[in-house]
């Protein structure tokens, strides 16, 4: 399936957060084709490097980048580039989210505090982003009042919960990013 180009809005959107968070499980949810993805078995260097803490079980790690689409209604079509969560891949990263208009980040109840260097990436890249909580079975849980305040979030970011597996929660989460995006994107000038 190919995009015809009429009538079409296209943005592009970063799934970022940290190492082991559901990010390439997310986009492999939502796509509507064959999602590219980048994963790679770990390595007993790559554990030395990459904190397994919570996330014992992983065995992969994306290392360049996850790519899907999603068209939602009102052809609106979302280009989904998930970002690695190590740091070493921090100057790809930045190279990812030029052009982005925002950014869904993920987050892990069983490490908050790991989120943090992400969004501080995603607000020094001045894009607009959500939170979506990765409800993972293991993972405690909190209420959204408490999630926000531990997260420190600003009053107007979105957070949802949702499980990154489940196609119309994260779809929920991508609508809530978006509804965010465009309540603050300034409305072109048709007489420049």
């Amino acid at each position: 399936m190919y995009l015809s180009g009429d009538n079409q809005t296209l943005v592009k959107l970063l799934v970022a957060g940290p190492f082991g968070v559901g990010k390439t499980t997310l986009i492999r949810a939502l796509s509507e084709t064959p999602p590219l993805h980048t994963e790679e078995v770990m390595t007993q260097t790559g554990a030395i490097v990459d904190d397994l803490a919570g996330v014992r079980e992983k065995t992969t790690t994306t290392v360049a980048i996850d790519f899907g689409r999603l068209t939602l209604p009102g052809d609106l079509v979302l280009y989904l580039f998930g970002t690695p969560g190590q740091k070493r891949f921090r100057p790809l990263w930045q190279d990812i989210a030029r052009g982005a208009l925002g950014a869904l980040v993920l987050a892990d109840t069983r490490r908050l505090a790991d989120s943090f260097e992400v969004m501080d990436i995603v607000e020094e890249a001045g894009l607009r982003y959500a939170v979506a909580v990765n409800t993972f079975p293991d993972a405690p849980q909190y209420d959204a009042e408490k999630l926000r305040e531990a997260l420190d979030l600003h009053p107007e970011t979105p957070l949802v919960l949702c499980d990154a597996r489940d196609r119309q929660q994260s779809v929920d989460a991508l609508i809530a990013l978006v509804g965010h995006v465009l309540a603050h994107t300034p409305e072109e000038n048709p007489n420049p």
